[in-house]
């Protein structure tokens, strides 16, 4: 690897292209209808890719609103000087409720207990707190029963009259956007409608009304409402096999996973490799240390199958995959501690793909991206290009 690189990120790295965020924002605005706004969803450090570089990127681009889950992720934002509309709808009991209303910060209220929450600390804090209702339209998590809808629409209006409250929003989820076709699809969307008539007729006038996540912001042009949520598309990963490939919507991935091989040495036919054996080598052959494992968030059940980048082709883990590092079989291939081994990016240079990881893992490109642990160094790329843009 190159002289310049930082120590910390030899062993093993997550470059983050900015750009290619920026470019995602655009191109999901762009399948926007009737005039709908984006939210870029951050959650989760924004899904593992940084969450404050990528939150500049996309207002960068154009997003109108942040999503985050949790009251500290929103909190965040507020700190680093983001001063634009960010929805936070992960709440408790007793949560930093005051805090996100000081912070004008929007939140999710999906039962009277939360509504109560929020009219406390609006009080508390002098202002109304903005809140966006949540019905349960099939998803089955979270959100407001339909059968408790009624109560908590005209208990949201009670209080917006009061002054407590300002109904900024009413928004449900789908559960199988992902699966274009599935008959669930049109029953949310036919139950929103029924929940968005229930919240007019209790006298509510919401700024925005939101449904569509990523597959829908793709899919779904009727779902698109005031404002969709787009999570892991900003990110450059396909919601699903079945939406279509971040190529067909123009989307480009923005982590590129990278190691530093810890070791390579010739070893004997018959020979067991990690943990259980799980793999023997079946012949006179080369192994490849590469420093990174389940502590790192390679997914344990990569072991046997997890595709890797290594010497000009693609080699499998070969064994266990361990707490901080697994091996790869290079058969006759030649190679030496220092190289580089991709374990996943944009298939810019004939890489794996995220895609390849989940279908390779039993799993879903959400997890593969979002579970790369803390102390795999960020390194963000293409902020550059932002500050060229603007000065021209």
């Amino acid at each position: 690897m190159n002289d310049h690189v930082l120590p910390e990120t030899r062993r093993l790295r997550a470059d983050i292209d900015l750009a290619a965020v920026r470019s995602n924002v655009r191109a999901l605005r762009g399948r926007l209808t009737g005039g709908a706004a984006l939210m870029a969803v951050v959650k989760a450090d924004a899904y593992g890719h940084g969450l404050l570089p990528c939150a500049r990127a996309a207002r960068a681009a154009g997003a109108g609103w942040l999503g985050a889950a949790t009251p500290e992720e929103a909190l965040a934002l507020r700190a680093a000087g983001d001063t634009g509309r960010v929805l936070c709808w992960l709440w408790v009991p007793g949560g930093p409720w005051r805090s996100a209303v000081e912070a004008d910060i929007d939140v999710s209220v999906s039962a009277r207990w939360a509504l109560a929450e929020a009219v406390a600390a609006a009080r508390a804090a002098g202002r109304p707190a903005r809140i966006h209702l949540k019905v349960d339209t099939g998803l089955g998590r979270g959100g407001c029963p339909p059968a408790d809808w009624a109560d908590l629409t005209a208990a949201a209006r009670a209080a917006e009259a009061e002054g407590a409250v300002l109904v900024a929003g009413v928004w449900s989820h789908l559960a199988r956007a992902d699966e274009p076709g599935d008959p669930s699809i049109a029953a949310q969307e036919e139950a929103f409608a029924e929940a968005l008539a229930v919240a007019e007729r209790a006298g509510l006038r919401p700024e925005v009304r939101h449904l569509a996540n990523s597959p829908a912001l793709l899919t779904l042009p009727a779902t698109h409402y005031d404002l969709v949520r787009a999570g892991i598309a900003v990110y450059g990963v396909s919601p699903s096999p079945e939406v279509g490939t971040p190529e067909d919507f123009g989307l480009r991935p923005a982590m590129t996973l990278r190691a530093t091989l810890a070791g390579v040495k010739r070893m004997p036919g018959g020979h067991g490799v990690s943990y259980g054996h799980r793999y023997t080598t079946p012949g006179d052959t080369t192994l490849a240390l590469i420093p990174a494992g389940y502590a790192d968030g390679i997914p344990r059940h990569a072991s046997g199958t997890g595709p890797v980048l290594v010497a000009g082709k693609w080699r499998t883990v070969a064994g266990t995959v361990a707490m901080d590092q697994f091996v790869v079989d290079l058969g006759g291939d030649a190679a030496e501690a220092g190289d580089e081994a991709l374990l996943f990016g944009p298939g810019d240079h004939g890489e794996p793909t995220v895609e390849d990881w989940a279908r390779a893992t039993g799993t879903i490109g959400y997890e593969i991206v979002t579970r790369i642990g803390a102390r795999v160094p960020r390194v963000h790329h293409g902020d550059e290009d932002r500050r060229a843009e603007a000065a021209s």
